[in-house]
């Protein structure tokens, strides 16, 4: 139906968006709260806002063994580990570099659907549509390249495995959770990955107390609702209706927002290398509509 594709379309423009621009709010979070225990709360307060929803709109929480799979899926590899990971690996390697690293996802999305799922092998256009996003994403951050020390090996292999872990768990999803609504999987994931990350802060942020912050409460707030709420049901909702490989193409779209929201707010120069990374990423997007998304949307 026309309804559902423009849905479609609208739901891939908001995931890429907001996720582009929750990097400034964890940065603003993070001047004033504790890395983990400000992800333990972004997620519990998620999980308590989609609860609500479930009960206001009489959603059902499915409780078979394979449905527990896929909140262990979503819970710890999506959202407890790789968080860790990340906020970990961030101390020790630049944001530029972080965002090249994590452009492996697609990667690894392309070659777990390839194994796992049968109607969703890869082809010619998938291949080239990550190769050229994955090049942008390089160009861009070309310059913020560099290793400090040899910590930042370790940060480099926390954010990749950080990856890896959220390509299997997304493949896992596509493939198994049919039957488990967005906000039902999402609640339960978000409550499990909070509280995970949240006895993570105990044992090792003990020392270091939150500072209540308004700009502090404001980008939890922000991340919780718009951030995880909004956006976590969105991504889950079109991993129903589109292949795994073009929903994880977004990942190259964040960065491209990222970078003009610091250049908006925070008054960050552009370089030229930008505009010739957003000119490939964006390449790599029409070749992804050209045949194979389009055929899947519009048929």
């Amino acid at each position: 139906m026309k309804s559902e594709r423009l849905l479609i379309w609208l739901g891939f423009a908001l995931i890429s968006t907001v996720w582009g621009t929750t990097w400034l709010a964890i940065r603003i979070g993070l001047e004033s709260i504790p890395p983990f225990y400000a992800a333990s709360i972004r997620c519990l307060l998620a999980a308590v806002v989609l609860y609500a929803l479930l009960r206001f709109t009489g959603g059902r929480i499915p409780a078979t063994r394979l449905a527990w799979r896929v909140y262990l899926a979503l819970g710890v590899l999506t959202i407890a580990i790789p968080f860790a990971l990340i906020y970990w690996g961030q101390r020790y390697i630049p944001t530029g570099l972080s965002s090249i690293l994590f452009g492996a996802f697609p990667f690894w999305v392309a070659v777990f659907s390839h194994l796992m799922l049968p109607q969703e092998r890869l082809n010619g256009f998938k291949i080239a549509a990550v190769i050229l996003g994955f090049a942008g994403v390089v160009v861009i951050f070309s310059a913020d390249v560099y290793i400090s020390d040899a910590n930042a090996i370790l940060g480099m292999m926390a954010v990749m495995v950080s990856t890896l872990l959220q390509a299997v768990a997304l493949i896992y999803v596509k493939k198994y959770g049919q039957d488990v609504s967005p906000t039902a999987m999402n609640f339960i994931g978000m409550a499990m990955g909070g509280t995970l990350l949240l006895l993570l802060s105990v044992a090792l942020e003990s020392g270091k107390p939150a500072t209540w912050s308004v700009s502090g409460i404001a980008s939890l707030l922000y991340l919780s609702l718009v951030g995880s709420v909004l956006t976590f049901v969105t991504y889950y909702w079109l991993l129903k209706r589109i292949e795994a490989v073009y929903l994880s193409l977004s990942s190259f779209i964040n960065p491209l927002v990222a970078v003009a929201v610091g250049a908006a707010v925070l008054g960050e120069r552009l370089p030229p290398s930008v505009f010739t990374g957003a000119a490939l990423v964006l390449l790599g997007m029409l070749i992804a509509n050209g045949k194979a998304l389009y055929a899947k949307i519009f048929r």
